[in-house]
């Protein structure tokens, strides 16, 4: 049984199919340079274009130094911890391919995230065919990007897009837009995405994207088409 109402499933690159190689950087870099690690901090840089996400660290420094100076940490954590698929990523993505055969080939999906399309390419290339074009979208220049993805880009209703991602912040976004949204938080103990999501009353999380099944894929699709995709925020 494919869906009967959602019309795009939007899946975020870094923290759903790939593993988050960005948080654990953001958390030593600031700590490293006496800055106070808090939720609201964390909200206020995730998701951000990196020259605003610099701006709002109150690191010294034009933010385009501290850009730099944060991919150079990247790089130095990334030699320890290189970049994989993440467990139950391809689970996913056949899961979503079995829903768009047949009678669910007017369903769409796309990748997104907030580097270039080579960053794609390397780790996830093989995958192209899981995709329509554009394939992936660098959403650097206007996160979260949801309207675009959707509207701009596929042409379809915001309350016919699934954005499937590991931060509040695209949860907020959605819930503001009508979309739907299923949540995939970080299980860092610093991390503060769960507790972020629940307080904008994400209805759907999960801990792998193997558990984004079509079990739950249909239970969204039914949610979005009746509206009670979200929870109330005070619930």
């Amino acid at each position: 049984m494919t869906l009967q109402h959602v019309r795009l499933i939007a899946v975020n690159i870094d923290g759903v199919l790939l593993n988050d190689s960005f948080s654990p950087v953001i958390h030593r870099f600031l700590t490293a340079r006496g800055v106070p690690y808090t939720a609201e901090l964390e909200q206020a840089l995730f998701s951000q274009p990196q020259l605003a996400a610099a701006r709002a660290s109150g690191l010294a420094g034009s933010p385009e130094d501290v850009v730099k100076e944060y991919f150079r940490e990247r790089e130095d954590y990334l030699a320890e911890h290189p970049v994989h698929l993440l467990d139950g990523a391809v689970e996913l993505l056949e899961t979503v391919r079995t829903l768009r055969t047949g009678e669910g080939a007017g369903l769409r999906m796309v990748c997104y995230g907030g580097l270039e399309r080579t960053h794609f390419d390397r780790h996830l290339g093989f995958g192209t065919d899981y995709f329509d074009e554009p394939v992936y979208v660098c959403t650097n220049d206007f996160r979260p990007g949801l309207k675009e993805i959707a509207g701009d880009i596929f042409g379809v209703r915001l309350d016919q897009a699934l954005f499937i991602d590991d931060v509040a912040r695209v949860a907020e976004a959605a819930r503001e837009l009508g979309a739907a949204f299923i949540g995939i938080p970080s299980a860092r103990e610093h991390s503060f995405q769960r507790q972020l999501m629940r307080e904008a009353g994400v209805r759907h999380q999960v801990g792998s994207p193997a558990e984004v099944d079509g079990a739950l894929l249909r239970a969204v699709d039914a949610e979005a088409a009746a509206g009670v995709v979200w929870r109330p925020v005070d619930a």
